[in-house]
Protein backbone atom coordinates (compact mmCIF):
# COMPACT_ATOMS: atom_id res chain seq x y z
CA UNK A 1 0.00 0.00 0.00
CA UNK A 2 1.34 3.43 -0.93
CA UNK A 3 1.74 6.19 1.66
CA UNK A 4 -0.98 8.17 -0.08
CA UNK A 5 -3.42 5.25 0.13
CA UNK A 6 -2.49 4.58 3.76
CA UNK A 7 -3.13 8.20 4.72
CA UNK A 8 -6.43 8.21 2.86
CA UNK A 9 -7.46 5.09 4.75
CA UNK A 10 -6.34 6.34 8.17
CA UNK A 11 -7.59 9.94 7.99
CA UNK A 12 -11.29 9.31 8.82
CA UNK A 13 -10.41 7.00 11.71
CA UNK A 14 -7.92 9.52 13.14
CA UNK A 15 -10.45 12.33 12.75
CA UNK A 16 -13.03 10.23 14.59
CA UNK A 17 -10.58 9.62 17.46
CA UNK A 18 -9.70 13.31 17.72
CA UNK A 19 -13.21 14.67 17.34
CA UNK A 20 -14.82 12.45 19.96
CA UNK A 21 -12.30 13.65 22.53
CA UNK A 22 -12.27 17.41 21.81
CA UNK A 23 -15.81 17.70 20.37
CA UNK A 24 -14.83 20.56 18.06
CA UNK A 25 -15.20 19.33 14.51
CA UNK A 26 -13.69 22.32 12.73
CA UNK A 27 -10.55 22.49 14.89
CA UNK A 28 -10.13 18.70 14.83
CA UNK A 29 -10.47 18.56 11.04
CA UNK A 30 -7.84 21.27 10.63
CA UNK A 31 -5.47 19.50 13.02
CA UNK A 32 -5.84 16.14 11.29
CA UNK A 33 -5.31 17.72 7.86
CA UNK A 34 -2.08 19.28 9.12
CA UNK A 35 -1.01 15.91 10.54
CA UNK A 36 -1.69 14.22 7.19
CA UNK A 37 0.34 16.87 5.37
CA UNK A 38 3.20 16.39 7.83
CA UNK A 39 3.09 12.63 7.27
CA UNK A 40 3.04 13.01 3.47
CA UNK A 41 6.12 15.22 3.77
CA UNK A 42 8.12 13.20 6.31
CA UNK A 43 7.25 9.53 5.80
CA UNK A 44 8.73 9.15 2.28
CA UNK A 45 12.22 9.92 3.68
CA UNK A 46 11.92 9.00 7.38
CA UNK A 47 9.85 5.88 6.81
CA UNK A 48 6.35 4.94 7.93
CA UNK A 49 6.19 4.67 11.75
CA UNK A 50 5.38 1.37 13.43
CA UNK A 51 1.96 2.70 14.50
CA UNK A 52 0.98 5.28 11.84
CA UNK A 53 -2.46 5.88 13.39
CA UNK A 54 -0.95 6.78 16.76
CA UNK A 55 1.63 9.01 15.03
CA UNK A 56 -1.11 10.97 13.27
CA UNK A 57 -3.13 11.34 16.48
CA UNK A 58 -0.05 12.55 18.35
CA UNK A 59 0.76 15.16 15.68
CA UNK A 60 -2.87 16.27 15.57
CA UNK A 61 -2.73 16.57 19.36
CA UNK A 62 0.21 18.93 19.09
CA UNK A 63 -1.68 21.01 16.54
CA UNK A 64 -4.64 21.13 18.92
CA UNK A 65 -2.33 22.25 21.70
CA UNK A 66 -1.15 25.15 19.55
CA UNK A 67 -4.75 25.93 18.64
CA UNK A 68 -5.88 25.99 22.27
CA UNK A 69 -2.95 28.12 23.39
CA UNK A 70 -3.65 30.58 20.59
CA UNK A 71 -7.28 30.78 21.56
CA UNK A 72 -6.43 31.28 25.21
CA UNK A 73 -3.93 34.03 24.49
CA UNK A 74 -6.25 35.83 22.10
CA UNK A 75 -9.52 35.53 23.99
CA UNK A 76 -8.21 35.13 27.52
CA UNK A 77 -10.69 32.40 28.22
CA UNK A 78 -9.42 30.63 31.32
CA UNK A 79 -12.34 28.22 31.27
CA UNK A 80 -11.08 26.91 27.91
CA UNK A 81 -7.71 26.24 29.49
CA UNK A 82 -9.35 24.32 32.30
CA UNK A 83 -11.47 22.21 29.96
CA UNK A 84 -8.96 21.49 27.22
CA UNK A 85 -5.41 21.74 28.59
CA UNK A 86 -3.38 19.62 28.44
CA UNK A 87 -4.83 18.45 25.10
CA UNK A 88 -1.96 15.99 24.60
CA UNK A 89 -3.27 13.95 27.48
CA UNK A 90 -6.84 14.08 26.27
CA UNK A 91 -5.99 13.12 22.71
CA UNK A 92 -3.09 10.73 22.95
CA UNK A 93 -3.63 9.17 26.35
CA UNK A 94 -7.35 9.25 27.04
CA UNK A 95 -8.91 5.76 27.08
CA UNK A 96 -11.64 4.87 24.62
CA UNK A 97 -15.14 5.84 25.71
CA UNK A 98 -17.21 3.10 27.23
CA UNK A 99 -19.09 1.15 24.61
CA UNK A 100 -16.87 2.24 21.73
CA UNK A 101 -14.73 -0.70 20.56
CA UNK A 102 -11.16 0.03 19.54
CA UNK A 103 -10.90 0.77 15.85
CA UNK A 104 -14.54 1.86 15.45
CA UNK A 105 -13.80 5.59 15.33
CA UNK A 106 -14.75 5.90 11.66
CA UNK A 107 -18.18 4.38 12.28
CA UNK A 108 -18.61 6.62 15.31
CA UNK A 109 -17.62 9.66 13.24
CA UNK A 110 -20.38 8.79 10.79
CA UNK A 111 -23.00 9.12 13.51
CA UNK A 112 -21.37 12.20 15.02
CA UNK A 113 -21.40 14.04 11.70
CA UNK A 114 -25.16 13.45 11.36
CA UNK A 115 -25.58 16.22 13.94
CA UNK A 116 -29.06 17.34 15.11
CA UNK A 117 -28.22 20.96 14.23
CA UNK A 118 -27.96 20.03 10.53
CA UNK A 119 -30.46 19.25 7.83
CA UNK A 120 -30.12 15.76 6.44
CA UNK A 121 -28.59 17.06 3.19
CA UNK A 122 -26.01 19.15 5.06
CA UNK A 123 -25.15 16.29 7.41
CA UNK A 124 -24.61 13.94 4.49
CA UNK A 125 -22.43 16.46 2.67
CA UNK A 126 -20.28 17.08 5.75
CA UNK A 127 -19.89 13.36 6.40
CA UNK A 128 -18.90 12.61 2.81
CA UNK A 129 -16.12 15.16 3.23
CA UNK A 130 -14.95 13.94 6.66
CA UNK A 131 -15.44 10.18 6.36
CA UNK A 132 -15.44 9.50 2.63
CA UNK A 133 -12.64 11.91 1.82
CA UNK A 134 -14.58 13.11 -1.23
CA UNK A 135 -13.75 16.47 -2.73
CA UNK A 136 -16.30 19.28 -2.80
CA UNK A 137 -16.59 18.77 -6.56
CA UNK A 138 -17.34 15.05 -6.18
CA UNK A 139 -19.95 15.73 -3.50
CA UNK A 140 -21.56 18.41 -5.67
CA UNK A 141 -21.96 15.93 -8.55
CA UNK A 142 -23.57 13.47 -6.14
CA UNK A 143 -26.20 16.06 -5.21
CA UNK A 144 -26.56 17.46 -8.77
CA UNK A 145 -25.66 20.99 -7.61
CA UNK A 146 -22.85 23.43 -8.56
CA UNK A 147 -19.55 23.08 -6.70
CA UNK A 148 -19.84 26.58 -5.22
CA UNK A 149 -23.25 25.71 -3.78
CA UNK A 150 -21.85 22.60 -2.13
CA UNK A 151 -18.86 24.48 -0.71
CA UNK A 152 -21.26 26.93 0.93
CA UNK A 153 -23.39 24.08 2.26
CA UNK A 154 -20.42 22.38 3.93
CA UNK A 155 -19.21 25.68 5.39
CA UNK A 156 -22.66 26.47 6.75
CA UNK A 157 -22.88 22.99 8.26
CA UNK A 158 -19.72 23.59 10.28
CA UNK A 159 -21.00 27.02 11.35
CA UNK A 160 -24.34 25.52 12.39
CA UNK A 161 -22.64 22.95 14.61
CA UNK A 162 -20.57 25.66 16.30
CA UNK A 163 -23.58 27.93 16.82
CA UNK A 164 -25.91 25.21 18.09
CA UNK A 165 -24.08 24.65 21.40
CA UNK A 166 -25.03 20.98 20.96
CA UNK A 167 -21.84 18.99 21.68
CA UNK A 168 -20.20 17.24 18.77
CA UNK A 169 -19.99 13.92 20.57
CA UNK A 170 -21.07 10.31 20.58
CA UNK A 171 -24.87 10.27 20.22
CA UNK A 172 -27.06 8.66 22.86
CA UNK A 173 -28.70 5.34 21.88
CA UNK A 174 -32.02 7.14 21.36
CA UNK A 175 -30.35 9.53 18.89
CA UNK A 176 -28.49 6.81 17.03
CA UNK A 177 -31.63 5.38 15.43
CA UNK A 178 -32.74 8.86 14.34
CA UNK A 179 -29.43 9.38 12.54
CA UNK A 180 -29.29 5.93 10.93
CA UNK A 181 -30.98 6.94 7.66
CA UNK A 182 -28.39 9.66 7.05
CA UNK A 183 -25.53 7.32 7.95
CA UNK A 184 -26.77 4.70 5.49
CA UNK A 185 -27.13 7.29 2.74
CA UNK A 186 -23.55 8.41 3.30
CA UNK A 187 -22.28 4.83 3.05
CA UNK A 188 -24.32 4.36 -0.12
CA UNK A 189 -22.79 7.47 -1.73
CA UNK A 190 -19.25 6.60 -0.61
CA UNK A 191 -19.63 3.13 -2.08
CA UNK A 192 -20.98 4.51 -5.35
CA UNK A 193 -18.04 6.90 -5.69
CA UNK A 194 -15.68 3.99 -5.01
CA UNK A 195 -17.33 1.60 -7.45
CA UNK A 196 -17.70 4.12 -10.27
CA UNK A 197 -15.42 7.10 -9.69
CA UNK A 198 -17.11 10.28 -10.91
CA UNK A 199 -13.83 11.98 -11.83
CA UNK A 200 -10.17 11.26 -12.52
CA UNK A 201 -8.37 8.51 -14.41
CA UNK A 202 -9.49 5.49 -12.38
CA UNK A 203 -12.64 3.46 -13.06
CA UNK A 204 -12.72 2.41 -9.39
CA UNK A 205 -11.64 3.84 -6.07
CA UNK A 206 -11.38 0.51 -4.32
CA UNK A 207 -10.37 2.09 -1.00
CA UNK A 208 -13.74 3.85 -0.82
CA UNK A 209 -15.90 0.90 -1.83
CA UNK A 210 -14.11 -1.49 0.53
CA UNK A 211 -14.39 0.96 3.43
CA UNK A 212 -18.10 1.43 2.78
CA UNK A 213 -18.61 -2.35 2.78
CA UNK A 214 -16.56 -2.71 5.97
CA UNK A 215 -18.62 -0.11 7.79
CA UNK A 216 -21.88 -1.57 6.48
CA UNK A 217 -20.83 -4.99 7.81
CA UNK A 218 -20.15 -3.44 11.21
CA UNK A 219 -23.60 -1.85 11.24
CA UNK A 220 -25.23 -5.10 10.15
CA UNK A 221 -23.46 -7.00 12.93
CA UNK A 222 -25.01 -4.56 15.45
CA UNK A 223 -28.54 -4.39 13.99
CA UNK A 224 -28.97 -7.44 11.75
CA UNK A 225 -32.76 -7.17 11.88
CA UNK A 226 -32.85 -3.74 10.19
CA UNK A 227 -34.07 -4.13 6.59
CA UNK A 228 -32.36 -0.94 5.43
CA UNK A 229 -28.98 -2.03 6.78
CA UNK A 230 -29.34 -5.54 5.33
CA UNK A 231 -30.54 -4.16 2.03
CA UNK A 232 -27.66 -1.70 1.73
CA UNK A 233 -25.03 -4.32 2.54
CA UNK A 234 -26.66 -6.66 0.02
CA UNK A 235 -26.65 -3.95 -2.64
CA UNK A 236 -22.96 -3.22 -2.07
CA UNK A 237 -21.96 -6.89 -2.24
CA UNK A 238 -24.03 -7.62 -5.34
CA UNK A 239 -22.68 -4.56 -7.13
CA UNK A 240 -19.06 -4.99 -6.05
CA UNK A 241 -19.19 -8.63 -7.19
CA UNK A 242 -19.03 -7.35 -10.78
CA UNK A 243 -16.04 -5.05 -10.23
CA UNK A 244 -13.31 -7.26 -11.76
CA UNK A 245 -15.26 -7.51 -15.01
CA UNK A 246 -15.82 -3.73 -15.37
CA UNK A 247 -12.41 -3.08 -16.88
CA UNK A 248 -10.59 -4.56 -19.85
CA UNK A 249 -6.90 -5.45 -20.31
CA UNK A 250 -5.89 -1.79 -20.68
CA UNK A 251 -8.10 -0.53 -17.87
CA UNK A 252 -10.87 0.53 -20.24
CA UNK A 253 -14.47 0.59 -19.05
CA UNK A 254 -16.55 -2.47 -19.99
CA UNK A 255 -20.37 -2.03 -19.89
CA UNK A 256 -22.58 -4.58 -18.17
CA UNK A 257 -23.85 -6.22 -21.34
CA UNK A 258 -20.29 -6.89 -22.55
CA UNK A 259 -18.77 -8.14 -19.28
CA UNK A 260 -17.25 -11.59 -18.84
CA UNK A 261 -19.61 -12.92 -16.21
CA UNK A 262 -17.23 -15.71 -15.25
CA UNK A 263 -15.21 -12.99 -13.52
CA UNK A 264 -18.07 -12.08 -11.21
CA UNK A 265 -17.56 -12.98 -7.55
CA UNK A 266 -20.06 -15.81 -6.95
CA UNK A 267 -19.38 -15.92 -3.20
CA UNK A 268 -20.29 -12.25 -2.83
CA UNK A 269 -23.34 -12.79 -5.05
CA UNK A 270 -24.56 -15.65 -2.88
CA UNK A 271 -24.12 -13.64 0.30
CA UNK A 272 -25.72 -10.54 -1.21
CA UNK A 273 -28.68 -12.47 -2.60
CA UNK A 274 -29.38 -14.03 0.80
CA UNK A 275 -29.27 -10.62 2.48
CA UNK A 276 -31.48 -9.10 -0.23
CA UNK A 277 -34.10 -11.81 0.15
CA UNK A 278 -34.15 -11.36 3.92
CA UNK A 279 -34.41 -7.59 3.57
CA UNK A 280 -37.32 -7.82 1.10
CA UNK A 281 -39.16 -10.19 3.41
CA UNK A 282 -38.75 -7.73 6.28
CA UNK A 283 -39.69 -4.55 4.38
CA UNK A 284 -39.50 -3.37 0.80
CA UNK A 285 -37.15 -0.50 1.66
CA UNK A 286 -35.34 1.51 -1.03
CA UNK A 287 -32.06 -0.32 -0.42
CA UNK A 288 -33.76 -3.71 -0.38
CA UNK A 289 -35.46 -3.01 -3.72
CA UNK A 290 -32.18 -1.84 -5.29
CA UNK A 291 -30.50 -4.98 -3.97
CA UNK A 292 -33.26 -7.11 -5.51
CA UNK A 293 -32.62 -5.41 -8.87
CA UNK A 294 -28.87 -6.04 -8.54
CA UNK A 295 -29.55 -9.69 -7.69
CA UNK A 296 -31.61 -10.15 -10.88
CA UNK A 297 -28.70 -8.80 -12.92
CA UNK A 298 -26.18 -11.01 -11.12
CA UNK A 299 -28.22 -14.18 -11.42
CA UNK A 300 -28.69 -13.85 -15.20
CA UNK A 301 -26.29 -15.59 -17.56
CA UNK A 302 -26.53 -12.77 -20.13
CA UNK A 303 -28.26 -9.47 -20.84
CA UNK A 304 -30.81 -11.29 -23.00
CA UNK A 305 -31.78 -13.75 -20.26
CA UNK A 306 -32.11 -11.05 -17.59
CA UNK A 307 -35.60 -10.74 -16.09
CA UNK A 308 -36.19 -7.22 -17.41
CA UNK A 309 -39.96 -7.17 -16.75
CA UNK A 310 -39.29 -7.86 -13.06
CA UNK A 311 -36.54 -5.23 -13.00
CA UNK A 312 -38.89 -2.66 -14.57
CA UNK A 313 -41.56 -3.50 -11.99
CA UNK A 314 -39.05 -3.05 -9.17
CA UNK A 315 -38.03 0.35 -10.55
CA UNK A 316 -41.70 1.29 -10.39
CA UNK A 317 -41.73 0.33 -6.72
CA UNK A 318 -38.50 2.23 -6.12
CA UNK A 319 -39.90 5.35 -7.82
CA UNK A 320 -42.79 5.34 -5.34
CA UNK A 321 -40.57 4.75 -2.29
CA UNK A 322 -37.67 7.07 -3.12
CA UNK A 323 -37.90 8.87 -6.46
CA UNK A 324 -34.67 10.28 -7.91
CA UNK A 325 -33.23 11.27 -11.29
CA UNK A 326 -31.13 8.11 -11.46
CA UNK A 327 -34.14 5.89 -10.78
CA UNK A 328 -35.97 7.55 -13.67
CA UNK A 329 -32.98 7.12 -16.00
CA UNK A 330 -32.52 3.47 -15.10
CA UNK A 331 -36.24 2.84 -15.48
CA UNK A 332 -36.05 4.27 -19.01
CA UNK A 333 -33.33 1.75 -19.86
CA UNK A 334 -35.39 -1.09 -18.39
CA UNK A 335 -38.41 0.12 -20.37
CA UNK A 336 -36.35 -0.09 -23.56
CA UNK A 337 -35.33 -3.66 -22.72
CA UNK A 338 -38.97 -4.68 -22.15
CA UNK A 339 -40.95 -2.62 -24.68
CA UNK A 340 -38.30 -1.58 -27.19
CA UNK A 341 -35.98 1.42 -27.61
CA UNK A 342 -38.76 3.75 -28.85
CA UNK A 343 -40.63 3.27 -25.57
CA UNK A 344 -37.39 3.79 -23.69
CA UNK A 345 -36.76 7.07 -25.52
CA UNK A 346 -40.24 8.30 -24.59
CA UNK A 347 -39.54 7.47 -20.95
CA UNK A 348 -36.21 9.24 -21.22
CA UNK A 349 -37.92 12.40 -22.45
CA UNK A 350 -39.80 12.43 -19.16
CA UNK A 351 -36.58 12.01 -17.17
CA UNK A 352 -34.85 14.79 -19.11
CA UNK A 353 -37.35 17.33 -17.76
CA UNK A 354 -35.73 17.04 -14.32
CA UNK A 355 -33.56 20.17 -13.93
CA UNK A 356 -31.10 18.24 -11.73
CA UNK A 357 -29.98 16.35 -14.81
CA UNK A 358 -29.50 19.43 -16.97
CA UNK A 359 -25.80 19.85 -16.20
CA UNK A 360 -24.86 16.18 -16.33
CA UNK A 361 -23.78 13.95 -19.19
CA UNK A 362 -26.11 11.11 -18.28
CA UNK A 363 -29.17 11.96 -20.36
CA UNK A 364 -27.07 12.32 -23.53
CA UNK A 365 -25.27 9.03 -22.81
CA UNK A 366 -28.49 7.09 -22.23
CA UNK A 367 -30.21 8.68 -25.24
CA UNK A 368 -27.24 7.76 -27.46
CA UNK A 369 -27.37 4.18 -26.16
CA UNK A 370 -31.09 3.86 -26.89
CA UNK A 371 -30.74 5.44 -30.33
CA UNK A 372 -27.95 2.97 -31.09
CA UNK A 373 -30.23 0.10 -30.06
CA UNK A 374 -32.93 1.57 -32.30
CA UNK A 375 -30.50 1.54 -35.25
CA UNK A 376 -30.21 5.32 -35.55
CA UNK A 377 -26.42 5.45 -35.44
CA UNK A 378 -26.11 8.85 -37.09
CA UNK A 379 -28.11 10.43 -34.27
CA UNK A 380 -26.27 8.50 -31.57
CA UNK A 381 -22.74 9.60 -32.52
CA UNK A 382 -22.99 13.34 -31.64
CA UNK A 383 -24.75 12.51 -28.39
CA UNK A 384 -21.99 10.11 -27.37
CA UNK A 385 -19.44 12.82 -28.15
CA UNK A 386 -21.34 15.52 -26.27
CA UNK A 387 -21.69 13.24 -23.25
CA UNK A 388 -17.94 12.51 -23.38
CA UNK A 389 -17.21 16.23 -23.16
CA UNK A 390 -19.38 16.66 -20.06
CA UNK A 391 -18.16 13.79 -17.88
CA UNK A 392 -15.35 14.30 -15.37
CA UNK A 393 -14.35 10.63 -15.50
CA UNK A 394 -11.48 9.89 -17.88
CA UNK A 395 -12.49 6.23 -18.24
CA UNK A 396 -16.10 7.11 -19.02
CA UNK A 397 -15.00 9.83 -21.46
CA UNK A 398 -12.80 7.35 -23.32
CA UNK A 399 -15.59 4.77 -23.40
CA UNK A 400 -18.12 7.24 -24.83
CA UNK A 401 -15.65 8.38 -27.50
CA UNK A 402 -14.92 4.77 -28.38
CA UNK A 403 -18.66 4.10 -28.85
CA UNK A 404 -18.93 7.08 -31.17
CA UNK A 405 -15.88 6.02 -33.17
CA UNK A 406 -17.15 2.46 -33.48
CA UNK A 407 -20.49 3.63 -34.87
CA UNK A 408 -18.79 5.92 -37.39
CA UNK A 409 -16.58 3.08 -38.63
CA UNK A 410 -19.35 0.50 -39.02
Amino acid sequence: MTIEALLRELAPDVLGAVVRRVRDFGAAEDAVQEAVIAAATQWPTAGVPDDPRAWLIHVAARRMTDHVRSQVARRKREELVVSLVPPEDQLALAPDEEGVPDGDDTLLLLFMCCHPALTRASAIALTLRAVGGLTTSEIARTFFVPEATMAQRISRAKDAIRASNVPFEKPAPSETSARLASVLHVLYLVFNEGYAASSGDEVHRIDLSREAIRLARMLHARIPEDADVSGLLALMLLTDARRDARTGPSGELVPLDEQDRTKWDRVAIAEGTGLAEAAMRAAASAYAVQAAIAALHDEASSTETTDWPQILALYGVLARIEPSPMVTLNAAIATAMVDGPAAGLRALDEAARDPRLAETHRVDAVRAHLLERAGDRAAAVPLYLRASERTASTAERDYLRMRAARLRDE
